[in-house]
């Protein structure tokens, strides 16, 4: 029996700890109306109603303790079984907070006619820095609540721990995968240990995103956090191939023309032959 086997069934504990990078897949509801909020799965997105084709689904790296997700989820990872799902309630406190009547603000509505933003309720708008929730408009005056939508509220999540990941490449090209939000199939890293380089592809098709400068930087920056005494040098290339693609059809004309082309020359010679013999027959006959 492979020793995952040992691992998946509980008989064997690998100890999870802070700092440890793993993969892990999770499914969030609200304890109290059983909604799913968030989820990793693109199955369960499209079924629960929340798929957004912006996403990319699928298991997602957090190294353990950099509150990569919300406390109690973080907490939680170290006490958990490499490939054994479980459930994990979270109360507000170690979620999204309790819900602060502080940060329910009014306004008025000509605020944001000078500002040529036409609000209705539901939308989200920013403001200052912060992102609100509009709740109501009455009386030229509009309601907006800044608190997270998941304030107050108790989380219960399922989530396994798919992999611990050991090797520094599988690590780099986990960390790729999270900042250029690529799946894992399209990453490109090369770690050259005697170098101490790490080399990133940055596929074309992301190469035009907006944010795709910051998502570069961001990406540099864990690297040499996580990997201090191992890598010197980040290398982010940007590799343009050209497509020779010749299809059946475009080859068999070309051989056509060609063809066509050695047979106007076959008939202009035969025509010039013609014209040679024609003017000796002229000559002898003179």
């Amino acid at each position: 029996m492979d020793l995952r086997d040992w691992y998946s069934r509980g008989w064997v504990r690998m100890a999870l700890s802070e700092g440890d990078f793993v993969l892990i897949e999770y499914t969030v509801r609200v304890k109290e109306t059983g909604n799913v909020v968030d989820t990793t799965s693109e199955e369960i997105a499209r079924r629960e109603g929340i798929y957004d084709s912006n996403r990319l689904y699928g298991p997602v790296l957090v190294v353990i303790g950099r509150r990569w997700v919300i406390q109690g989820l973080d907490d939680a990872l170290k006490e958990l079984d490499v490939g054994v799902e479980k459930e994990i309630v979270v109360p507000p406190e170690k979620a999204y907070g309790l819900r602060d009547p502080g940060k329910i603000r009014v306004f008025s509505i000509r605020e944001f006619r000078r500002r040529g933003i036409d609000v209705k309720i539901g939308d989200a708008i920013d403001f200052g820095g912060q992102t609100g929730i509009v709740k109501s408009i009455t009386g030229g005056r509009v309601v907006v609540d800044f608190n997270h939508p998941l304030a107050g509220k108790t989380l219960v999540y399922k989530v396994k721990v798919l992999k611990k990941l050991e090797e520094p490449v599988e690590k780099l090209k986990a960390l790729t995968a999270r900042h250029l939000r690529i799946g894992m199939e399209d990453v490109s890293v090369e770690f050259r240990p005697g170098e101490k380089t790490v080399v990133v592809d940055i596929p074309t098709r992301i190469m035009t995103r907006r944010d795709i400068q910051y998502s570069k930087i961001a990406l540099v920056s864990d690297i040499y956090e996580f990997f201090k005494d191992s890598v010197r040098k980040v290398v982010l290339q940007e590799v343009f191939e050209r497509k020779v693609e010749e299809k059946e059809g475009a080859v068999e004309a070309r051989e056509g023309v060609g063809e066509a082309r050695e047979s106007v020359e076959e008939i202009e010679e035969a025509s010039e032959t013609r014209k040679e013999n024609v003017e000796e027959a002229r000559e002898s006959s003179q």
